[in-house]
């Protein structure tokens, strides 16, 4: 079978992976049921928040074993965490499980959490390998449909799931439970690392899924913003979506048939020429034969000769390559010693993490202001999605060319709009639309820097040890998960009243700016990364 179709193929079985394995973005959109349901606090709710991205503590486990196992038994580890941890917690909300402790619930949603990381890996790892000259736009692309993951599982809920708010929670939590194990086991034959001896850009296939990605977007969005006005029903909304997600399989069925096809027509010619060649006369042949062998004599000295000197020039061009796109390569222990690493750290705790806290307590907020939780939920997907595509899109256009915008440049003009954002909600507007518009941009800054990351990890520090590497940079998520939404949690519970509950503006007014003076901090840090690897950005465009 041809390695181009078996490349596409993968990339289409890590969209499917990818879009459904945010399942800790589900969390504010049933984190009232749940806090109602255990009769807990705002800070034990927080604790769980926090729970669900303390997996990340322990996901270089899924890097090292990565190492050693094959792709589709970590992908199949991985996805059976996520059914035991999800799956307990659903049968205790339906009462199938009794006598489950707090210190239980916030364990299983540590092993739920921690079973994103086995299948990032995978989807990482795969992607990176299978697609080096295009590893960027892969990377965004596949990347990009994991910030749909809330909106996907919305959609069908608000279909299966639609009569009450406590029927809703169980439903996200069985679908967290169940569909992420399902496409891990339909896709772990195809999801794997195929051996690419010589590469060239799949430009075409590119486009076309750029194209459809791009589309998917779209009718995101506009069925966020239909859940809020009745623009689509959420039966459109589930069916359209799901067609979206099966078009991409239609790049590898093409580039199959085109390849079968002109097979079979080669064949039928190659059986024409055989009955054609034995009706020639032999002596014919013998003229022939011996007139070829002169050319061959003539010619076979100036080949090798040739062929010696491209050799060893396509050899020096590869080491050549290999050396230039990354900084160096080095392993974990080296890494935390190098002060680029600490700055990334950094960075990314003031403006990934914090996005992503910010969207954790997205329940809560909605809640204080009176809002549907779940539509900014879909909001923040929505957005979060194109946030990841766009860094794709640009290094696609602008890649090796002297407009070409580096990594950590990029990163600088994203933390900054974060960091505004959150000063935007503090204006107190009763339509709430400095709310929507605050957290689509924090959803398309936090989805963007995720997606950069990646590659900027690689280049960074190298490919060779991607998997423990990044695993260990990303542990800043559940760390900020803690301190930053357990001061949120505080500040709550100061402005709440008797029963625990707070609305109005104060509720999250001092956190929020916090978060965005930590967030301009974060700016300013990623400006001193970037004038440290600006030297190797520009050698890259030379």
């Amino acid at each position: 079978m041809a390695r181009t179709f078996l490349q596409m193929l993968s990339l289409v079985a890590i969209i499917w992976l990818q879009s459904i394995n945010g399942t800790n973005t589900n969390f504010p959109a049933y984190s009232s049921q749940l806090k109602h349901l255990l009769s807990i606090s705002q800070i034990q709710l927080n604790n769980l928040a926090f729970a669900s991205d303390a997996g990340k503590l322990f996901g270089w486990l899924s890097g090292i074993a990565a190492n050693y196992l094959p792709m589709w038994l970590v992908l199949i580890i991985g996805s059976s965490l996520g059914l035991i941890g999800y799956g307990v917690q659903y049968l205790f909300l339906i009462s199938r499980v009794s006598n489950l402790s707090y210190g239980a619930i916030f364990f299983l949603t540590v092993l739920a959490g921690h079973s994103i990381c086995w299948i990032n890996t995978v989807c990482y790892i795969v992607t990176i390998k299978n697609f080096p000259l295009d590893r960027q736009l892969a990377i965004g692309l596949t990347g990009s449909y994991q910030g749909l993951s809330a909106k996907i599982y919305t959609d069908i809920v608000e279909v299966v799931f639609p009569s009450s708010a406590m029927q809703r929670a169980r439903g996200y939590l069985i679908l967290s439970s169940v569909l992420p194990f399902t496409i891990s086991v339909l896709s772990a034959p195809v999801a794997r690392v195929i051996n690419v001896v010589k590469t060239k850009r799949a430009k075409a296939a590119f486009i076309s899924i750029l194209v459809i990605t791009t589309a998917t977007g779209a009718f995101a969005v506009v069925g966020s913003f239909g859940s809020t006005s009745t623009m689509l029903s959420p039966l459109t909304n589930a069916v359209g979506m799901a067609a979206l997600l099966l078009v991409p399989l239609l790049i590898p069925i093409g580039l199959g048939l085109k390849q079968l096809l002109p097979a079979r027509i080669l064949n039928r010619l190659k059986r024409e020429e055989k009955v054609y060649i034995e009706e020639i006369d032999i002596a014919s042949l013998d003229n022939m034969e011996s007139g070829v062998k002169e050319i061959r004599e003539g010619i076979s000295s100036f080949t090798v000769e040739i062929s010696g000197e491209l050799t060893e020039s396509s050899i020096e061009d590869d080491k050549t390559n290999q050396l230039t796109s990354v900084m160096e390569e080095i392993d974990v222990k080296v890494m935390l010693r190098r002060l680029n690493f600490w700055l990334y750290f950094f960075v990314y705790l003031f403006g990934v993490t914090l996005g992503l806290v910010f969207l954790n307590n997205l329940g809560q907020i909605a809640e204080s202001r009176g809002c549907s939780a779940s539509a900014l939920v879909s909001l923040s997907s929505s957005f979060g999605f194109f946030g990841r595509l766009v860094p794709s899109i640009v290094d696609y256009v602008f890649s090796r060319s002297k407009y070409m915008i580096s990594r950590t440049a990029f990163v600088v003009a994203l933390m900054a709009p974060t960091g505004g954002a959150f000063f935007l909600l503090l204006v107190n507007d009763r339509s709430e639309l400095w709310l929507y518009i605050s957290t689509a941009i924090i959803g398309v800054c936090s989805g963007a820097i995720t997606s950069i990351s990646v590659s900027l990890t690689t280049e960074l520090f190298g490919t060779k040890y991607f998997g423990v590497n990044h695993n260990v940079v990303v542990t800043n998520i559940p760390i900020g998960s803690f301190l930053f939404g357990y001061l949120a949690a505080i500040v709550y519970r100061r402005e709440g009243n008797a029963d625990g509950k707070c609305f109005g503006m104060e509720c999250y007014r001092k956190t929020f700016v916090l978060w965005g003076t930590l967030c301009f901090i974060g700016t300013f840090l990623a400006l001193v990364l970037y004038a440290r690897t600006r030297k190797f950005y520009n050698s890259l465009r030379s």
